[in-house]
């Protein structure tokens, strides 16, 4: 039998000799093509007649390379083959597992001491926290830095070049998760680094998937050596987080330091989590050296007191564990319906509002009493305080829910409650949640020193966001909805709600009573013997006329409703698939 070159080469060597007993299967030569080494078989057992080549021998595809005889009758052949020992690393495989090995936190034990003594966890056990499954991306990526430290000190000491990444399972749902490293570098952005910031987020934006940040660090770093940068100006890392705004949920998580480039990807975040020993700054301490405004430490440069009173951190923490714990529970909602809920007795929503109409009360009852329990996630509650914006579930679905606070100012909407909720209803609509809106409101707060804060701007943002929300809205008047400051609650008027409707406490107006009546009968009240009394009587037969019921007569509401039944009223106006708005909304 012919033994036939398969392909055009040079023979590398032939490995049977004549007379050998060959089985099938086993090596005859290698014949090299294209740089490639060929091993050709025996296609069946035999004895080696006649080898036809030797080693440097150039032969055609199809050509003779040795003659097999038949094996005698009486010789027997036996074919074995080969075990493979499954336990068993090969060197090159070896070589890379050790090398894998080197960046993990067992390797590396004074870095992962030093961590925990400053009451932080590392970057591996966040993820490890966070994560189901984790596939991480670019470990073996070094610090750009070749020209001024050796290649062993730069791998044990920038393991992944600081930024820990890949894609996570978080509650059976896939997410981009990155985790700048504070043990590597002080969780600097570094040349590699950005290069793996640009790549998990390209991913997230082709695939859609939710992105997840642990933003401790100290922003640019100028230590690189091994690249061509001037300025860096031209990285696309904060366009390409910019970019997902409204694309994809962004949950920022805040630990210790987070100063700079890092603050910037954290300020493009939807949620911003922050732990009590966070600091959050434009700048880090040598920045504003640098720019002659005095020397400051970390500490004192956004602590956390600062930045959750401002707004900037939606949701303070007490640690990392709780931040994990509650980036989990934000990123549920937007997962889809949960398959099992429970609610209060709806009952208690006819005891929520006080019988006295001057009196104030807890709008946080009503919420948790209206939503499924254990449902609710406030965002940004020391700030903006006339308004409560939530995420809430009601027959497990989830919606955003946003509520008047009576018990500061009255329930007027002032500047910063107007950014609050603008905010929060362009997350709703990015996001494709539905919204539920709680009115209790005497209007937008007015005067002087309210006009010193641009209420203008931001009470007419509420009309441009509420006319181009592309998720449905519903909404309830608890007790007071007057004039502008009502119907921003409502997208901008009561019949741009899927539906409006009142519990019986409901009164509504063009402008709260008292000033209707004053600025409506100046001259029969001037002209009044008593004006006083004159007044209590107007007012209260305004207040009679603005009875919700009276307004419902009127079909200005679409029912007056037993607060009990608000839930049915919600879940049968809402649509049963919302679309997804896909907006920026920062």
């Amino acid at each position: 039998m012919s033994v036939l070159s398969p392909l055009r080469g040079t023979v590398v060597s032939v490995v049977v000799a004549q007379g050998d007993l060959v089985r099938q299967g086993a090596p005859i030569a290698i014949v090299e093509s294209m740089k490639m080494e060929h091993v050709v078989e025996a296609p069946q057992a035999g004895i080696v007649g006649r080898v036809a080549v030797g080693p440097g021998d150039t032969v055609a595809e199809g050509a003779l390379l040795v003659h097999l005889d038949p094996v005698p009758a009486a010789a027997e052949v036996v074919s074995e083959a080969a075990e493979i020992d499954l336990e068993s690393v090969r060197p090159d495989l070896a070589s890379v597992m050790e090398r894998h090995a080197k960046g993990l936190d067992q390797a590396r034990p004074e870095a992962v001491r030093r961590r925990h003594a400053s009451g932080h966890r590392t970057a591996r056990e966040n993820i490890d926290d966070l994560c189901d499954s984790f596939v991480e991306y670019g470990p073996l990526a070094i610090a750009a830095q070749r020209q001024r430290r050796t290649l062993e000190d730069l791998i044990e000491r920038t393991p992944a070049d600081g930024l820990v990444c890949g894609l996570g399972e978080i509650d059976g749902v896939r997410c981009v998760v990155m985790s700048y490293d504070y043990t590597v570098l002080a969780g600097t952005q570094g040349y590699q680094n950005h290069r793996k910031t640009d790549r998990m987020l390209d991913l997230a934006h082709r695939r859609r998937l939710p992105v997840v940040l642990f933003a401790e660090g100290g922003g640019g770093r100028p230590g690189d050596t091994d690249t061509s940068v001037v300025s860096g100006l031209d990285v696309m890392s904060f366009h390409a987080m910019g970019r997902l705004s409204g694309r994809v949920p962004l949950v920022g998580i805040a630990s210790g330091r987070c100063f700079a480039g890092n603050a910037a990807l954290l300020g493009c975040c939807d949620v911003i989590i922050a732990t009590r020993d966070s600091t959050i700054g434009m700048g880090g301490p040598a920045m504003i050296e640098g720019g002659g405004l005095g020397v400051h430490a970390p500490e004192e440069i956004g602590p956390i007191e600062v930045q959750t009173a401002n707004g900037v951190v939606d949701l303070p923490v007490e640690d990392e564990a709780e931040a994990v714990a509650v980036a989990r529970r934000y990123l549920s909602y937007f997962h889809g319906p949960a398959g099992e809920w429970a609610c209060a007795d709806q009952r208690l929503l006819r005891h929520v509002v006080p019988e006295t109409r001057v009196r104030p009360y807890d709008v946080r009852q009503a919420v948790e009493t209206l939503a499924d329990t254990g449902s609710v996630l406030e965002l940004r509650r020391a700030y903006g305080a006339g308004i409560v914006t939530a995420l809430v579930r009601i027959e497990g679905r989830p919606m955003g829910l946003i509520a008047n606070n009576p018990a500061h100012l009255g329930g007027a909407i002032d500047r910063d409650a107007a950014e609050k909720m603008a905010r929060f209803l362009r997350l709703c609509d990015a996001h494709g949640l539905p919204v539920v809106s709680l009115c209790d409101t005497p209007g937008f707060m007015v005067g002087p020193e309210a006009e010193r804060t641009a209420t203008v701007r931001h009470f007419s943002h509420l009309f441009v966001v509420g006319a181009n929300l592309s998720v449905p809205l519903v909404t309830v008047v608890l007790r007071k909805g007057y004039g502008l400051g009502a119907q921003a609650m409502a997208g901008g008027s009561f019949k741009a709600s899927m539906a409006t409707v009142a519990w019986p406490t409901g009164e509504i107006g063009g402008m709260g009573l008292e000033g209707a009546v004053r600025l409506g009968y100046r001259k029969e009240l001037e002209a009044a013997e008593d004006p006083d009394a004159l007044f209590e009587q107007m007012v209260a037969a305004a207040y009679e006329h603005g009875k919700a019921v009276n307004a419902a007569s009127v079909f200005e509401l679409d029912d007056v409703i037993d607060p009990a039944d608000t839930r049915r009223w919600i879940t049968a106006a809402l649509p049963a698939e919302v679309r997804r708005g896909g907006r920026p909304w920062i």
